[in-house]
C-alpha cells in the first residue's frame, strides 16, 4: 500500500502525522483507544496527538488531558481522526469553530467515530455517501441528509467513519493499513487484542476494514 506523503506544515520529511480531534465531554474510547493502537506503529517521525481546542479538556467521565497539538495543526496533517463526545452538537453549532475545521480529503485520510460523524456531515465532507456512527447520533447525521448504515465501519475514497465506541480500532487500523500496510494493521491490531482471541480479533477486525482498502 502506498504511503501518504506528508502535505506541506506537516512533519517534515517522510514521516506521518496523526490528529485526533478532542473536544471537551470527549468519549476517552475513541481518542484514546485510537491512539494506543496508533502509536503500536514504531518508526522515525510517526506521531500521534490529542488535537484540541483548548490547552486541557474534559471528558465525559471527569479525565482530564492535556493537549498535544492545537486545533489548526488538524489541517495539516496526513490524517486525522474526529472523535465523538457528549457536546458535539455544540461544536457544530459553533460556525467560528466549525471553520477552524478546514479539512481537505483530497489530501488527507479523514476519520470519524460516532458522533465525529455528525461533524464531517456538518463540513460537507460526505457529500451523497453513507456513513457509520452511534445510535444516539444517527437522526442528527440522518437530519443532515446522511444515509446512516447499520454497521461498524464503512470508507469511501480518503474518508472513514465508524459507528459504536469499540470501532475505534477499525479507524487506527484503516489509518496504518492506508499508509504502512495491511501487515502493520494486523500486527497492532494483535498486540491489542484479547489474549486467547487474537486471532479471531484480528481476522474480523481486517475483514472489516480490507473492502475498502485502495486495490
Amino acid at each position: 500500500m502506498p504511503h501518504i506523503s506528508a502535505r506541506p506544515g506537516s512533519v517534515p520529511g517522510n514521516a506521518m502525522h496523526i490528529a485526533i480531534l478532542t473536544f471537551e465531554g470527549f468519549n476517552e474510547l475513541d481518542s484514546i483507544v485510537a491512539l494506543g493502537i496508533l502509536n503500536r506503529v514504531k518508526k522515525p517521525g510517526w506521531q500521534v496527538t490529542l488535537c484540541c481546542l483548548q490547552q486541557e479538556v474534559t471528558s465525559m467521565n471527569g479525565v482530564t488531558v492535556r493537549a498535544q497539538t492545537a486545533l489548526e495543526d488538524a489541517r495539516t496533517a496526513d490524517a486525522v481522526i474526529v472523535g465523538s463526545g457528549i457536546r458535539t452538537r455544540e461544536v457544530v453549532e459553533d460556525a467560528g469553530l466549525m471553520a477552524r475545521l478546514a479539512l481537505d480529503p483530497s489530501g488527507q485520510l479523514i476519520a470519524a467515530q460516532c458522533s465525529g460523524t455528525l461533524v464531517l456531515a456538518k463540513l460537507g465532507l460526505l457529500g451523497n455517501v453513507p456513513a457509520c456512527t452511534d445510535l444516539t447520533t444517527k437522526p442528527w447525521v440522518q437530519a443532515a441528509g446522511v444515509e446512516v448504515l447499520n454497521q461498524p465501519f464503512y470508507a469511501h475514497g480518503n474518508v472513514a467513519t465508524a459507528g459504536g465506541c469499540l470501532a475505534s480500532p477499525y479507524l487506527a487500523a484503516w489509518i496504518i493499513a492506508r499508509t504502512e500496510g495491511s501487515e502493520t494493521a494486523a500486527s497492532a491490531l494483535h498486540y491489542v487484542a484479547p489474549v486467547g482471541e487474537k486471532e479471531v480479533y484480528v481476522e474480523n477486525a481486517m475483514k472489516r476494514i480490507t473492502p475498502y482498502l485502495p486495490r
